[in-house]
Order: structure tokens, then sequence, then C-alpha cells
């Protein structure tokens, strides 16, 4: 039972501590998220790859969830402890809370107050220990009267009756896991509560002053089983570092452009707002994007030009880096060059004709078409200093992944699916091809090592978006082998070299397996 008890102990720490850091303002101060961040962080490269190929976007719950099982595990340990060593499980609290404590000091942005969630939950699970391991109080029959001669007194006291000691130890335990629930629970309500109030979903946002093209009627294939052209907002990917989505409210949100600049600027999101809007439509595809993965989607973005936003700081000789920085910390780097050759990058405020969700930036965020979004599509971003690559690094490029990383040619086959059954006779095989900022030129299917065919293309709606594709295969029984490959309007065809995403995005054609019956 006393493992119990340390468990329930924990649980009682997290909920009081959660509680604290919603009510101080700073629900990235919590213990598990402040120890899940400075994991992440301290991570290598290798095992974040590895994270984002086996859990995709369910990492962060997959961490949040070994931080649990591990305190559990923990705590179960101190509660056996506490009846015969009291000391040492005080002990071993109060090195978790401070373990703990340090991670939420290591965030960016951190002070003092970041500490006090950690302190609470240790004094709270400290009381939790001491209140469930007291022994029950003696009954009268146990008591000693004064007068009553030594010989006459009990030897022991009867043991209470194994029934009221069982009930007691259930209405401790019953009376821990409700604080905990109901600390915990005003917390989720407190921070869910002030989420709901930074969010900019009923934020009418001004017309473009130049407006994005109408897409041509056959942008999209009317292939069953092939996504839309467009990316809904709640089926676009996300990969990001942030263990939870940082609320900024734009009411309170600053843009500051600096560094090798003539005249540092410093923007409001109403600033932002009062310049002209550009509205493009970009694809964007993240750098772990495995050959044929997922990590690639198509939106239409509102934001203000950012090469004009530059220049009006005034670039000065020598800067060949745009270190742009997130609230939560994260940064990245951009070729000054790619910004300012012309194309469309743009400091979004909206996405698909609303303000951003705050899991995809809001209030802003930078789109850089052409690049993979480590080192141009920084979300939450309040820092652009211009400086230099030789003078410093990102993010992922302090750990080890390149400092340029244009986006490769690639095409993925989505339908059929990756061992699907198919019926004999004509088979649709479709997917889609990017390469942003050059633009999908043709795209070959082959089956089972034969000759390349030529795939139908549909309309393009500009260099800096995908293209969907399909073909029409005779398919006889048996197992087959589809392979895809794709050229962009340069004239380069995709490699069949298998390249993973580390250290500047995936290569390779991708393959599908399929049975016809």
């Amino acid at each position: 039972m006393s493992e119990v008890f340390g468990v329930l102990a924990a649980a009682l720490a997290l909920g009081t501590a959660e509680l604290t850091a919603a009510l101080a303002g700073r629900p990235e101060a919590g213990p598990l998220l402040a120890v899940g961040s400075a994991f992440i962080d301290l991570s290598p490269a290798w095992l974040k790859d590895f994270a984002v190929r086996a859990f995709g976007t369910a990492d962060k719950p997959v961490l949040l969830l070994g931080l649990v099982t591990v305190l559990a595990v923990a705590s179960a340990a101190v509660g056996t402890a506490a009846p015969r060593r009291p000391r040492l499980a005080i002990a071993a609290l109060a090195g978790l809370a401070a373990l703990a404590g340090a991670a939420a000091l290591s965030r960016p942005g951190a002070g003092p107050v970041d500490v006090l969630p950690a302190t609470v939950g240790a004094a709270g699970g400290t009381l939790a220990l001491l209140y469930t391991h007291r022994r029950p109080r003696p009954g009268p029959e146990s008591r000693i009267t004064l007068g009553v001669p030594r010989h006459d007194r009990p030897i022991q006291p009867p043991a209470p009756a194994p029934g009221a000691d069982r009930r007691a130890l259930l209405t401790r335990g019953a009376a821990l896991l409700g604080v905990a629930v109901l600390s915990g629970g005003a917390g989720r309500v407190i921070t869910s509560a002030r989420q709901t109030s930074a969010d900019g979903r009923f934020l009418a946002l001004p017309p473009p002053a130049d407006p994005a093209r109408p897409l041509p009627p056959e942008v999209g294939l009317n292939v069953p089983g092939l996504g839309p052209f467009t990316t809904p907002d709640n089926s676009f990917y996300r990969v990001d570092t942030a263990l939870i989505v940082p609320r900024v409210p734009h009411q309170e949100w600053t843009l500051r452009v600096h560094g090798l600049v003539d005249r540092p600027i410093e923007l409001t999101f109403a600033d932002l707002l009062a310049r002209p809007l550009t509205e493009r439509d970009i694809t964007l595809t993240c750098v772990s994007n495995e050959v044929g993965g997922p990590y690639a989607g198509n939106a239409r973005w509102l934001g203000v030009d950012l090469a004009a936003l530059l220049r009006e700081a005034g670039v000065q000789a020598g800067a060949d880096q745009i270190l742009s920085r997130s609230v939560d910390g994260w940064s990245a780097s951009t070729a000054l060059e790619s910004v300012l050759d012309g194309r469309d990058a743009l400091l979004a405020v909206a996405m698909n004709g609303r303000p951003l969700p705050p899991a995809h930036g809001f209030p802003a965020r930078m789109i850089v078409p052409g690049l993979y979004g480590y080192v141009s599509a920084t979300k939450w971003v309040t820092d652009l200093k211009l400086t230099r690559f030789a003078d410093e690094q990102a993010y992922w490029t302090r750990r080890g992944w390149a400092e340029r990383a244009p986006i490769k040619t690639a095409s993925r086959i989505e339908v059929p699916k990756p061992f699907a059954e198919v019926s004999a006779g004509s088979v649709t095989v479709a997917g889609t091809a990017w390469a942003q900022h050059r633009g999908v030129a043709a795209v070959e299917v082959r089956v089972d090592g034969g000759p390349w065919r030529q795939a139908d293309l549909a309309a393009s709606a500009g260099p800096d978006t995908w293209r969907q594709w399909r073909t029409t295969w005779q398919a006889s029984p048996g197992q087959h082998r589809l392979e895809v490959r794709a050229t962009d309007a340069t004239g380069h065809t995709q490699p069949a070299e298998r390249v993973p995403p580390i250290p500047d995005g995936a290569t390779g054609w991708h393959t599908v397996l399929v049975t016809v019956t």
C-alpha cells in the first residue's frame, strides 16, 4: 500500500504545482512541461529524428507519457521507503523538485517565479506522505491514565481492528486523489481560459493589398484517397520542439528587427496589420520528412512582405543570415539572399483565410518558399536579427543540420496505399510532387522495375506549390512494386538512392507494394 500512497503523493504534488503555475500565468513552468522541454533541448539530433520517425506528430504525448511513467516508478519507490526512512523519502522529493525547478529556470525568459510551482509541489507531496504514513490515534482503551500503577498499565495497546485500519487508509487515499484531481483540474481550467483569450480565431483581418491569384479549376484531381490541393488547418502537419503550444495574446505581441541594420524596428501586431498585406499559396515541407512521408502541406498564407520589412530596416553589408527566434526561444537561421531574391517571403498572420491557429504560429510566423521549415518557418516569431553565419548558429545547425537547406525535388504515391489490395484491370495511381520555388515539370511512374511512364499532371498554381498527378495502370494478379520520381523545372530528376533526412533532407524514389487480386 505504501507504493500506492507514494504515487498519490506525486499526483498531488503535480496537481498543486500545475495549479501554482496556472495562477502565476506560467503554465510552461509546471514540472512536467519544464522537464520535458529541457529534455527535448538536451536530446541529441539522432534521438529527435528517431522520435519523429517512430511516433510522428505523437512524439510529444509519448514523451509526456514516458515522463509520467518514470515519475510513477520513482514515487512508488519513495512511498515504499517513507514508513521506514522518512528523511530519505523527503530528500528524494526535494531532489525531484530541485530538478524540476532547474528545468524551469533553463527555459527562455524564465525568472524566480518559475521555481514556485516545483517548490509548492514538493511541499504538497511531503505533506501528503506525512499524512498517509502517520500512525492511527490510539483508542480510549489504550491510553495510560495518571495514577494507575505501572503493573496495572497495559504493556501493549491493542491493535486497531483490521476493518477500521483499512477504512482509514482508503479514506486518506481518496482524500489525496481528490485534492490532486481538483488542483490539477483547476490549473487546467485557468490555463485553458487564458489560452482561449490569446486565441485569434475571432480577430478580423484586413483584406490583402496584393491578393493571391485564383486557383485554376484543374489544380486538384478528383481521385478518391488523394488529399486536397489546399490542406485544411486541422490536417496540416506540425513538427516543432514546443512541448506546449505557446499562447501569445496579440495585444502583447511585438516583433523586433535588429542586428546588422541601420534602423532597428519594433512592431506591434496592430502595426503589422496596418501594413500592406500579401496573400500567396505556398507549400511547406519539414526536413524530417522521409521519402513518401506526410510532413508536407499547402495553404494560402496572408502576411507582410518580409523583404520589404528588412529593406526598411536597412540591411548592412556583411549580413548573410536572418536569425529568427520564437517566443519559446527556438531559433532558425535563414539565408538572407533567399529572402531578398524576389520570392514571396512572408511574415504571415493568417492561414487559409483565418488568423493563424495557435499550433501554427499565431500571432505571426515566417514563410519562405523553397526552404525546409527548420531554416525558414519560425512560428510564434518575436525577433529577427540580421547577422552572419560565421558568428551565430541556430537551434538545429548547432546540432549538426545544414545551415542552408533548399527543399529537394520529391514525389509520393498516395493512391493506392502501401500494401493495399486492388482488383485486376484498370487501376488509378495518383499522388503529389513538389519542388518549391522551382516547380514540378514532370512525374514518372514505373511498375516492377519496368520502363518509366509519364503521369498526367494537374494544373500548376505556381512554382511555390506542390502539384498533383495521376496515371492509369493495367494491373495483373500478383504482388507488384510501384515507384515514382519527379523532375523539376530546372531539369533535375529525383535520384534513386535513398538518403535519410539528416543533414539537409531525404532523397530517393517512393515505392509502394500492392497486391492485385
